[in-house]
C-alpha cells in the first residue's frame, strides 16, 4: 500500500480573488466619502463667509485739503441740470400750423421764424386795410382841398363886405364863413378817418404777424410738441388743440438745481466753489459755483434749493441730467474750526453706512473678518450722505453693502 505524499499538501492563506475585490471596492469607496465630506466643510465654509463693500473711514479736512490737492468737500446734494432761460414756444393766436422749420436740436437766433400758421385770410384782411387807408388818404385830399378853397372865398367875401359893403351883403359874408367851416370839419373828419384806417392797418399786420411763431431769444430746441396740420392755440383747449410748439432753453444759462438739507444750509453760501458730478459721466468732474441760495425752505422735506452756475460749460451736459454737486470748503471758509480747539474730526460716509437699530445709529467695521457694531452720532441724510460727528477715529473699514442683516462677529471679506 502505497501512502499520499504528504509534503506536497500547503494550507492557502491568502484570501480568495473575490474578497480582494470587495475589499479594495470598499476602500475606494471610504476615500471619496471622505473626500467629500472634507469638500462639503469647505464649501459650506466658504458659504458662512459673505462678501461685503466697504469703504475706508477718512476724515474730512477742515481746511482745503492736503497742499496742491483738492479741496475738501464740506456737504454733498443731489439735482438735476436746467437752463435758467427756458421757454415753451407758444402761438399768440390760435391756428392750424402750416410749416414748422426746426426740430428738436436745431440752433435758432432770436426772433427767427419757428413755424407759420394758415395767414391767407389775415393776409387778405390786410390788403383791404391797405385798401381802405387808401381811400381814406383820397377823400382827405380831397376835403383839405374843398377847405382850402371855401377859406379863400370866405375871405374874399368878407374882404369886400368890408370894403364894399354895397356889393355883398353881411349875409352873403356869414355864408360864406359858414361853408369854409363846414369845409375844415369835413377835413378834420377825413383825418380821422385816415387815422383809423392806418391803425385798421397795423392791427391787421400785426395779426398777420402773430402767425409766424418766432424764437424769443437765442438758444436750442429741446424738442417739438406740435406737428404741421395740428391746431395750436395760446393755452390747451383739450381735444386736438395744443399748446406750445416747441420747448426750447439758452444752454449757455444752465446750471444745476439741489435740494441741500437745512441742517447742512449754513455750510453753503453765495459764490461758494463747488464740484459737479453728472450721473451720466461717473468720471468727469465740472466746476461750478453757488449761484443762488434760494430764501425759503421746503417744510415736507426739511430742504433748501440752492442753484449752482456751471463754470466749466460743455456740450455734454444737458438739460434734466441727474448729477450730484460737493460744495467745497476754501481756505476762507475754514472759520468752522471754534477758536477754543481744534474740532472733532467728521466723516462722510454713504448713507447705506449707517443703519437705526433700536433708535441708535450704528455702522457694522471689519476687523480681522468678522464683523463689529460700532455706535456713531450720524447726521441727516444729503445726497445719498450721512456726517459722522462721533464714534470713528479714522482708518476703520466700514461696511456699505453686501449684507442684509449683519450680526455681532458673522464672518466676512471685503469684496472688489
Amino acid at each position: 500500500m502505497t501512502l499520499p505524499d504528504l509534503s506536497k499538501l500547503r494550507i492557502d492563506r491568502d484570501p480568495p480573488p473575490e474578497i480582494r475585490r470587495a475589499f479594495g471596492r470598499n476602500l475606494a469607496i471610504a476615500g471619496v466619502a471622505v473626500v467629500l465630506v472634507v469638500a462639503a466643510l469647505l464649501f459650506a465654509r466658504t458659504r458662512s463667509t459673505v462678501a461685503v463693500e466697504t469703504i475706508v473711514a477718512t476724515p474730512i479736512s477742515s481746511g482745503g485739503g492736503s497742499a496742491g490737492g483738492p479741496a475738501a468737500t464740506s456737504v454733498t446734494a443731489n439735482g438735476y441740470v436746467v437752463a435758467r432761460v427756458r421757454a415753451a414756444v407758444s402761438a399768440k393766436i390760435p391756428g392750424r400750423i402750416a410749416s414748422l422749420t426746426v426740430d428738436g436740436g436745431s440752433e435758432v437766433q432770436r426772433g427767427q421764424v419757428i413755424a407759420r400758421l394758415e395767414n391767407a385770410d389775415y393776409a387778405a384782411a390786410v390788403a383791404e386795410a391797405r385798401a381802405n387807408l387808401a381811400s381814406a388818404r383820397a377823400q382827405l385830399t380831397e376835403a383839405v382841398t374843398g377847405r382850402d378853397q371855401s377859406a379863400r372865398e370866405s375871405r374874399r367875401v368878407n374882404q369886400i363886405h368890408a370894403e364894399h359893403p354895397e356889393l355883398v351883403s353881411a349875409q352873403d359874408a356869414e355864408a360864406a364863413q359858414s361853408r369854409a367851416d363846414q369845409a375844415a370839419a369835413r377835413a378834420g373828419s377825413a383825418q380821422a378817418q385816415v387815422e383809423s384806417a392806418d391803425a385798421a392797418l397795423r392791427v391787421a399786420q400785426a395779426t398777420l404777424e402773430n402767425t409766424y411763431i418766432r424764437a424769443p431769444f437765442t438758444g436750442t430746441v429741446l424738442r417739438k410738441e406740435a406737428e404741421v396740420g395740428e391746431v395750436v392755440a395760446p393755452s390747451v383747449g383739450g381735444g386736438l388743440t395744443r399748446g406750445a410748439v416747441v420747448t426750447m432753453a439758452d444752454l449757455a444759462s444752465l446750471e444745476v438745481e439741489v435740494d441741500v438739507n437745512e441742517a447742512y444750509i449754513g455750510r453753503v453760501r453765495h459764490g461758494q466753489p463747488a464740484r459737479i458730478t453728472l450721473d451720466a459721466y461717473q468720471d468727469t468732474s465740472f466746476r461750478g459755483a453757488v449761484r443762488q441760495v434760494v430764501p425759503t425752505a421746503d417744510r415736507q422735506r426739511a430742504t433748501v434749493q440752492v442753484k449752482v452756475s456751471i463754470v466749466d460749460h460743455d456740450p455734454r451736459i444737458l438739460p434734466e441730467m441727474g448729477a450730484r454737486v460737493d460744495f467745497l470748503v476754501s481756505d476762507s471758509g475754514a472759520a468752522a474750526t471754534p477758536a477754543s480747539g481744534p474740532a472733532a474730526a467728521r466723516f462722510r460716509l454713504p448713507a447705506s453706512a449707517v443703519r437705526e437699530n433700536g433708535g441708535r445709529s450704528v455702522v457694522w467695521l471689519v476687523r480681522e473678518g468678522r464683523l463689529q457694531a460700532r455706535e456713531v452720532e450720524a447726521g441727516p441724510v444729503s445726497g445719498g450722505y450721512r456726517e459722522i460727528a462721533r464714534g470713528l477715529s479714522g482708518g476703520e473699514r466700514v461696511v456699505t453693502g453686501g449684507v442684509e442683516s449683519p450680526k455681532e462677529g458673522m464672518r466676512v471679506k471685503v469684496g472688489e
